[in-house]
């Protein structure tokens, strides 16, 4: 059996889907029928899932969302973390607020989250992006560009987010004011549904045994992490606290529905997403949800 190759893009800086390569550095993918890829750009990412070089993908649930509208092979298996502050828009350290950006130069990436992201957190200042000067950047200048003075805020998460703040950068927003609204997800294909099952299985059960490893000895994990990602230990740690990790029962209510709560917060997502014109048309939710391999978990 060929290899399940599934891609990581916010992976390889959000710390959410860390858990995948902690599974590959503990070992539970030493049987070669899972290769984890790193995409520098969730564009990238979701131009490899579209060109069928992955079968899988670690997608925010907005770019789930996207795939969904355009081809109806996406499925979510697996719901990996909720933002609950860890993704952020800070600014230079004399904007006091929000508003204050009104005029000013917000440095965003160029993906559906860096838009539903900045929409949404305007929207809930009472304020539009058309009071804002957008300035599209790739999330590797996101320090760069503001430590030079390119922009007077930027929308960023991971090492960035860490870095800026240390550096003296102002927290003006971050997911923990909506939240629910941003989730994180493992997808799959349904081809690779119906060709690799074993494999998915083994991804899913590699997973959840490395967020039980986490929760249970998070320092060795964190310092395992922080081989792979070029921050230290107690950065990780700290990233952590920006997000929630459903553990596997918590998984299975969310997918087989049994608590609403993701199906509800998708419905809202969708119609944010279609008014704000980052979705062509409203889409069941519950089309795209799967929850075969999460109910058969064996960690």
């Amino acid at each position: 059996m060929s290899p399940l190759t599934s891609g990581c893009a916010r992976a390889n800086l959000w710390t959410g889907y860390e858990t995948l390569y902690l599974a590959r550095d503990l070992g539970y993918y030493d049987d070669k029928s899972i290769r984890l890829v790193d995409y520098p750009s969730g564009t990238e990412e979701v131009r490899a899932y579209r060109n069928q070089e992955i079968e899988g993908a670690g997608l925010s649930i907005d770019q789930a969302l996207v795939l969904a509208a355009t081809q109806e092979n996406i499925r979510i298996i697996t719901i990996m973390d909720v933002s609950n502050g860890g993704d952020v828009i800070l600014g230079k350290p004399e904007l006091a607020d929000m508003k204050a950006l009104k005029g000013k130069r917000v440095g965003v990436e160029a993906t559906s989250l860096g838009a539903f992201f900045i929409a949404r957190a305007l929207e809930e200042n009472d304020m539009t992006t058309q009071d804002i000067e957008i300035v599209s950047l790739e999330l590797t200048e996101h320090e760069r560009a503001y430590k030079e003075g390119e922009v007077d805020a930027v929308v960023t998460f991971g090492p960035a987010r860490t870095n800026l703040l240390a550096a003296g950068a102002k927290l003006l927003f971050d997911s923990s004011q909506i939240p629910g609204e941003i989730v994180d997800t493992l997808a799959v294909s349904t081809e690779a549904i119906a060709n690799s099952p074993k494999a998915i299985q083994a991804l899913v059960d590699g997973r959840f045994r490395a967020l039980d490893y986490f929760e249970n000895n998070p320092q060795d994990a964190a310092v395992r992490i922080a081989k792979r990602t070029q921050v230290t230990p107690d950065q990780i740690l700290d990233a952590f606290q920006g997000l929630s990790q459903p553990n596997l029962q918590e998984n299975q209510e969310l997918l087989d529905q049994s608590n609403p709560t993701l199906v509800n917060g998708m419905t809202k997502l969708i119609k944010i997403m279609v008014d704000n014109k980052l979705l062509p048309e409203l889409i069941d939710p519950t089309s795209i949800l799967d929850d075969r391999f999460i109910k058969n978990v064996k960690i």
